[in-house]
């Protein structure tokens, strides 16, 4: 009888897989183009009807921001074969942005900027930003990777970006105005669902202009260097969404290749890899975790590249409170749902993040130099709303468990990893 039955289950599976598809159908969508979505799934009008290809168009359309969540139907047409419906919850895709911080001499500090994630129906973004940060900064970006077809794409981004920057030397520090002014053009490759190539060129002009503090005669006070910047990104992407919950594992490594016309700010590689993993825990709970492992060139220069920051790596730590030539950063939390109703969730986390930095010019064993290492546990809470792209405002509170470190709030746009 099992036998029989286990016969039964695999000739109905080769039947299944011998029908092909008569007409796939989109339902659900208002702004979002029945013709864009059908031009990135994998489905198509008289392909062999594939469950596990299905599923992948889903997943895939679930990452899009313009789609809060989708699913598919399948039912029998008139000619035999079968119609595929892919029924769509769009996303509010036109998002303003508002981030408060402190800024590096204690005074308040702001980020405004308005995004449309869902440009002309075709995914495509669009939008810009203006920074407050003692100085005034903006950036513009666009970015389409479906512009030509499912696999190719471009984004184009510029920004002039003005900061108070401390710089580390002789165990001193001093206060620079740092301007990086960049025009940058990527083009993007996605050869299929789980991977995804970058690579690309920036130009950019790279300014140091001493403000107060420590000097030295071996560190410039004035800086102005033309710099080209050659980027390459690799991605491995198997997360998967439902809502506010994620699963599934993520690997995006970049490396990038800095020539430079002055031996003050010299030429540099860099590079690194973050590692996300994500796991549904009960009907309520996430973990999440991201590992980040980089390196430079270990040129020993106060300009290093590797920061230690609330905003990137460490919540709580402060702004810039240190800077390497490699990162090994552990951040680590689990997010539950402490109340969900029709759009909106309210979830808690609790989160541990730990890291340590090579000093510039030192050696691998500076990560683990106790004076390197940095551990902050806290606890923070999300507001949500599942109809909004990236509609999450986080609020955090980290303390470093040493006497050397402190401790601080963070807010932001978007979950922290």
């Amino acid at each position: 009888m099992r036998s029989l039955l286990f016969f039964l289950a695999v000739l109905s599976t080769l039947v299944m897989q011998s029908q092909n598809i008569s007409d796939v159908k989109i339902q659900g969508n208002k702004k979002l183009k029945s013709s864009f979505v059908k031009k990135v799934a994998k489905a198509k009008s008289g392909s062999v009807l594939d469950s596990l290809q299905l599923e992948e168009d889903i997943k895939l359309l679930k990452r899009l921001p313009s789609i809060s969540h989708a699913y598919y139907q399948v039912f029998p047409s008139d000619n035999g074969d079968y119609n595929v419906f892919y029924n769509i919850e769009e996303n509010f895709t036109i998002i303003p942005s508002f981030n408060v911080y402190t800024s590096n001499d204690g005074e308040f500090a702001y980020r405004l900027g308005l995004y449309e994630f869902n440009l002309l129906g075709q995914n495509m973004v669009f939008g810009g930003f203006y920074q407050k940060d003692i100085y005034s900064s903006y950036g513009i970006n666009f970015r389409a990777p479906f512009l030509f077809s499912r696999e190719f794409g471009l984004a184009v981004n510029h920004q002039d970006l003005q900061t108070l920057e401390p710089v580390f030397f002789d165990n001193t520090t001093s206060d620079y105005r740092y301007r990086n002014k960049s025009f940058e053009v990527l083009g993007l490759y996605q050869p299929n669902f789980n991977n995804r190539v970058e690579f690309g060129i920036n130009s950019f002009l790279e300014e140091y202009e001493y403000v107060s503090g420590a000097t030295s005669l071996s560190v410039p006070q004035n800086l102005s260097v033309q710099k080209l910047l050659y980027k390459g990104i690799y991605e491995y992407n198997n997360l998967d969404y439902h809502y506010q919950y994620v699963s599934g594992f993520k690997s995006q490594l970049n490396v990038q290749y800095v020539t430079s016309t002055s031996d003050a700010l010299p030429e540099f590689v860099i590079g690194w890899n973050d590692f996300n993993f994500y796991k549904r825990l009960g009907q309520k709970g996430n973990w999440a975790t991201r590992v980040r492992v980089g390196l430079s060139s270990n040129d020993d220069t106060p300009f290093a590249p590797f920061s230690v920051d609330n905003n990137i790596n460490i919540r709580g730590v402060g702004n810039t409170i240190d800077r390497g030539t490699g990162a090994v950063v552990l951040n680590t939390e689990y997010r539950h749902t402490l109340y969900e109703k029709n759009w909106f969730v309210l979830q808690g986390n609790a989160f541990v993040d730990a890291g340590s930095w090579r000093n510039p010019g030192g050696d691998l064993g500076d990560f683990g130099q106790a004076d390197n290492l940095r551990v902050f546990p806290g606890l923070g809470v999300r507001f949500i709303h599942k109809s909004i792209f990236n509609a999450i405002f986080r609020i955090d509170y980290g303390f470093g468990v040493s006497e050397k470190d402190g401790q601080g709030l963070v807010f932001g746009i978007g979950q922290y990893f």
